[in-house]
């Protein structure tokens, strides 16, 4: 009896559970049969592996050969065995033997690979590159056996006879990641794209090159990673391919090297480093990889390229070390003090030097380290330290896969579970083994974050955030979690999408640098909001919605307080969220130097009133753009209700001023001129400019022949139409113009109820109707909304004093005090009983709300206007005047007042902000904080008691006035 690998295996640490190791010696000895005695003489060291590692106890009782054979050989000879059966399963004419080959194979190879790691009989370097051939071996099987599938389908015309050419001339798979270097884990997936020329392929006439490239790849899938009866040979990832979520798994070599000139990515740089040629048609291959190599090593970078580069390490978040850091749960591989971060501490020097100095472009991690440490870019102590830290990082990881042949980089969170990597890794204290690797990740990590010093943090204080490859980083799912997004999922792919030059924003690769530094930033604002799903949403929709990224997300970073700001808006504010999206020139308006200061119109519309509708379309482009700069100072709190209302009001004027003169002409042209004069009356709170972001247009239209005759005896000069048809065809173009939608999208509701006889009277009113129905026939509540009536366009300045003398006059009519005070508390105690408020938020309807304080105006306008009192059309204005005039009671005047500038400010905010004016107190946190400072307070919960109160001092003053 022979005993070659027998005698070399050192012991692990102690024997876990050693009925596990009994149980596994009696099922092994019923294999074994006669060699048995082989398995005997190395139980010592075996019965520890067998006892912690139920996976490889169960490879060496499945065959009752391959544990002795494995101890009765030369490892490196039994290595080149396993290696060569691989490679000859190419030529096995039955698929599904092959696939079982393999999967044996695959068995031996893990057992053998086991021993040589736990025994100390192989160092790293060894153990990951008889993984990684065996992988090298079995692509190669496997592209050979789907070949000879296609073949039989009749889709190729033969299979390769070997050499450079491979078994599909034409095609070739680039191993990445660990595969690429060698370095594969014990449990590792293999990561390779698969590229091929679709004039080299040997299709068969009439056959398209890539349904059989695509077909290829799934059998390449069947063969390796598909789970039998027998295990699997190797998980496969596809991903590292450009742009996976929208290209086929196998790509034409022009489309591949047009994607890497355009649009690839410096994590796609860094995943290059470690390419190299696996399988296929080598000589084919090799040329491609050449032709990357200018997209892989840039001899010239400049700021933005090298800072994007330090992103990819940058995203982590590292910058001090994490004194928690413990082994229980640890993950070896993707967190602080992992293997990543090691990785990407060489990988990101390596594609910032590398373009000028080749000696640094090894693929194998601790080769560059070494490489990095000659040319002076890394200490002598830190190469060691992290190149001590990477082999025990490693070992355990290998360790942790073994226990059960899981793809974990994990240790495990129990104790007892924790004890078998520990006895894998020789160690018998639990105690000591967690001490020593929560030692080494502190040691890493603190390595890890010397290197952003001083530079700019693109981590969140919630967490990493990294974007960078094609899979979700576990890490930067969690941020986004705690960050408060309900499906961090989704938000990773859309930025990954960004990244990878999806839309126009970031499809230069200045626009991608940009962004890789906005990306935290734009997540934190979305997370401040206390909406952070909505904010994303709609930000998604007005970046995709960019001709081009680079400005703005410059203008961006430089304005941190100005982007905060729009990411605010677009939490809170759906309808500005979608102007932006719409039309991102909007944005220009928060550029101006003068958007903070008196918000004022242009002084005159920007089209021509002689074209009807291009005058729709300018007015509505004219009203979403300062619909949006006076809603962004809502947002901002830097503007009173007052200023707001007026600016509403003011943008409500010049559009209706710009399209008047419109349908006129339009009316005109159809009908012929007409001599009369016409005006526009705005009415509610158009009319005393209080207008909100949602606010209609209540108007009227008053018109008059010039005529001294009756006005039905004048007719216009084409159509002879009278005077009432006409300004009735005015007034119906003049509201289509600001109601009817366009592709522009809409302006207004327009109302006409509040003219005389409201909805059954004619829809222009005649100025001696006019006269006559306030003199004869209007009642109280008809003569409140008239308080309000503002004239805001007519065809003359001499008509326009006229309508307004005949609108004072109206107001100014002797009237039975008493009467009108009934009426009013009739009005009010009707609208309570069918419209009664919804609650203190209801800043309208609720007692105390804005009817009753506009009633407390109306009322005494009324009651004092034939005795010359102060008229006034805004409510704020007229309870000042009236005040002043001494007319009612000072301090119930004075709390109407103090309380209508509260409610204004919140509805001003609310109108904008929220779509159906739902409760603020079911908003997020952020929102409520804004209606806080609004309300002049600092805690949401003052605001509501201060807003209760006022509304009780509010409907105290109208009982105590209008009675």
């Amino acid at each position: 009896m022979t005993l070659l690998l027998a005698p070399r295996l050192a012991p692990c640490g102690p024997i876990v559970d050693p009925k596990a190791a009994e149980r596994a010696h009696e099922m092994i000895a019923k294999r074994a049969g006669e060699r048995m005695g082989l398995v005997d003489a190395a139980w010592p060291a075996l019965a520890p592996v067998f006892a912690a590692s139920p996976y490889l106890a169960g490879l060496a009782r499945r065959d009752g050969v391959r544990l002795a054979s494995i101890l009765d050989s030369e490892p490196q000879a039994r290595l080149d065995q396993i290696l060569a059966a691989a490679q000859a399963v190419a030529a096995e004419p039955d698929f599904e033997t092959a696939r079982r080959t393999l999967r044996e194979l695959k068995a031996d190879l893990h057992l053998l690979t086991a021993l040589c790691d736990l025994g100390g009989v192989w160092d790293l370097d060894a153990v990951t590159l008889a993984l990684t051939r065996f992988a090298d071996a079995s692509l190669h099987a496997a592209l050979a056996q789907a070949a000879r599938v296609e073949v039989a389908r009749g889709a190729l015309t033969g299979v390769g006879e070997g050499g450079e050419g491979g078994p599909i001339p034409g095609l070739f798979c680039i191993a990445m990641g660990k595969h690429g270097a060698y370095e594969l884990n014990y449990s590792s997936d293999i990561d390779f794209s698969i590229f091929y020329a679709p004039e080299a392929l040997p299709v068969s006439e009439g056959t398209e090159p890539q349904g059989v490239a695509v077909r290829l790849t799934q059998h390449l899938g069947r063969m390796l990673a598909e789970r039998t009866a027998d295990g699997y040979v190797f998980r496969i990832d596809l991903r590292l391919r450009p742009d996976p979520s929208s290209t086929p798994p196998a790509m034409p070599i022009d489309a591949a090297l047009d994607y890497y000139e355009s649009v690839g990515q410096n994590w796609e740089r860094a995943a290059h480093i470690k390419a190299r040629i696996a399988a296929g048609d080598i000589a084919r291959g090799e040329a491609f990889l050449a032709e990357l190599q200018p997209f892989i090593w840039r001899r010239n970078l400049d700021f933005a390229a090298i800072a994007d580069i330090h992103s990819i390490k940058r995203q982590i978040h590292a910058y001090k070390v994490d004194e928690r850091l413990e082994a229980k749960g640890a993950d070896l591989k993707l967190g602080r003090g992992g293997i990543r971060e090691i990785e990407f501490f060489v990988q990101t020097q390596q594609l910032i030097l590398g373009g000028r100095h080749p000696d640094l472009r090894s693929p194998r991690t601790l080769d560059a380290l070494a490489a990095l440490r000659d040319a002076g870019h890394v200490t002598p102590e830190d190469c060691e330290y992290l190149t001590a830290a990477y082999h025990d990082l490693r070992a355990l990881e290998h360790r942790a896969q073994m226990i059960a042949d899981d793809q974990t980089h994990k240790l495990p969170e129990s104790d007892a579970d924790r004890k078998k990597v520990a006895a894998l890794w020789g160690q018998s204290n639990l105690r000591s083994f967690d001490a020593a690797v929560g030692k080494m990740l502190k040691g890493v990590n603190q390595r890890y974050g010397a290197l952003f010093k001083g530079e700019e943090e693109l981590s969140s204080r919630f967490g990493s955030l990294v974007f960078t490859g094609v899979e979700d980083d576990p890490e930067t799912l969690a941020t986004l979690k705690r960050m408060g997004f309900s499906s961090p999922e989704r938000v990773a792919a859309t930025i990954r999408g960004w990244h990878h030059g999806h839309i126009a924003a970031t499809r230069t690769e200045r626009g991608r640098e940009l962004f890789t530094r906005l990306a935290p930033r734009l997540l934190d604002a979305a997370n401040a909001t206390g909406a952070p799903d909505p904010a994303f949403n709609r930000f998604a929709d007005f970046f995709a919605s960019l001709s081009s990224g680079v400005q703005i997300q410059s203008l961006f970073l430089a304005q941190p307080r100005l982007f905060e700001l729009v990411v605010q808006v677009m939490a809170f504010a759906p309808r500005l969220a979608a102007t932006l999206a719409r039309r991102p020139t909007a944005l220009d308006a928060l550029l101006d130097p003068a958007f903070f200061g008196p918000m004022e119109m242009p002084s005159e519309v920007p089209w021509d009133p002689a074209e009807f509708e291009p005058s729709m379309d300018a007015a509505r482009r004219l009203f979403r753009d300062q619909a949006f700069r006076i809603g962004v100072r809502v947002m901002s709190g830097t503007a009173d209700a007052s200023d707001v209302g007026r600016a509403f009001a003011d943008l409500g004027d010049l559009i209706v001023g710009g399209l008047a003169p419109a349908a006129l002409a339009e009316v005109e042209r159809l009908g012929g001129a007409f001599p009369g004069q016409v005006a526009v009356v705005a009415l509610g709170k158009a009319g005393s400019r209080e207008m909100t972001a949602k606010s209609d247009l209540d108007l009227m239209t008053l018109y008059a022949a010039d005529a001294p005759a009756a006005q039905e005896d004048v007719v216009s000069e084409v159509k002879g139409w009278s005077a009432d048809v006409f300004y009735a065809r005015f007034t119906q173009r003049l509201t289509s113009a600001l109601s009817a939608p366009t592709a522009e999208g809409t302006l207004y509701e327009v109302d006409l109820k509040l003219r005389p006889s409201g909805s059954k009277g004619p829809v222009a009113v005649s100025f001696t109707a006019f006269e006559d129905y306030y003199e004869r026939e209007s009642e109280t509540w008809e003569l409140l909304a008239l308080t309000r009536a503002r004239v805001i366009w007519a065809s003359s300045p001499e008509f326009k004093a006229r309508a307004e003398g005949a609108i004072e006059a109206a107001l100014r009519r002797p009237r039975d005090v008493a009467r009108t005070a009934a009426d009013v508390l009739d009005m009010r105690e009707l609208m309570e009983r069918e419209r009664p408020g919804k609650g203190p938020w209801d800043l309208k309807l609720d007692p105390g709300g804005l009817v009753d304080i506009e009633f407390i105006a109306q009322y005494l306008q009324l009651a004092h206007g034939p005795d010359g009192g102060p008229l006034a059309q805004n409510t704020g204005e007229a309870l000042s005047a009236l005040i002043d005039a001494g007319l009612a009671d000072k301090a119930a005047l004075t709390a109407a007042l103090s309380a209508w500038r509260l409610e204004q400010d919140l509805s001003q905010l609310i109108k904008v902000a929220l779509e159906n004016g739902d409760d603020p107190e079911s908003e997020p946190k952020a929102f409520r904080a804004l209606l806080a400072r609004a309300g002049h307070v600092t805690q949401f919960r003052s605001l509501k008691a201060k807003l209760v109160k006022a509304k009780a001092e509010a409907r105290k003053a109208f009982e105590q006035v209008v009675k």
